[in-house]
């Protein structure tokens, strides 16, 4: 029984000793500064004693963020497109643009837009095994303030007559 405790201690002992919790051991963590086109354009305005800086970012602003395609039959592809302005004080940089379902594909700008120019955003609903009352939603994601924001599309599906 002594044996067994003694084998016991011992492997404790040395699975506590093989832990390393001394914070001098080299490791660091450091920012590695971004370069390129977008480098300027992508910014944290916030700082740990500083509120967030609200005005100096892009703006994204849209015609209108809801469009109702109407009636449709069943299988049949909308297609729309939403068209939008930066009215921030930077370059606009949309890096992502995303719909809650497959059967929503959005397709958005990859390069920057300069303040005071606009842009679009085409999204294609495959109405294919929908039916009734839709609304789909595409969060645009950038660099604003708000970081998101969101279009949708609504209308109704009607089902192929049997």
């Amino acid at each position: 029984m002594n044996r067994s405790r003694f084998i016991v201690f011992a492997v404790v002992f040395a699975g506590l000793l093989s832990c390393n919790s001394d914070p001098s051991s080299g490791k660091r963590v450091e920012e590695v500064p971004v370069e390129g086109p977008i480098s300027a354009i992508i910014r944290n305005p916030a700082t740990a004693n500083q509120p967030l800086d609200t005005v100096n970012v892009a703006k994204l602003t849209f015609e209108y963020e809801e469009f109702d395609f109407g009636s449709v039959a069943e299988g049949e592809e909308v297609t729309h497109v939403f068209r939008f302005k930066n009215t921030g004080k930077v370059p606009l940089l949309i890096t992502d643009a995303r719909s809650t379902c497959g059967c929503t594909v959005p397709t958005w700008p990859r390069e920057p837009v300069s303040p005071g120019q606009g842009g679009e955003i085409k999204v294609v609903f495959n109405t294919l095994n929908k039916s009734g009352q839709q609304r789909k939603e595409v969060a645009v994601t950038a660099n604003t303030y708000p970081a998101q924001t969101t279009v949708f599309l609504t209308g109704k599906v009607s089902a192929p007559q049997q």
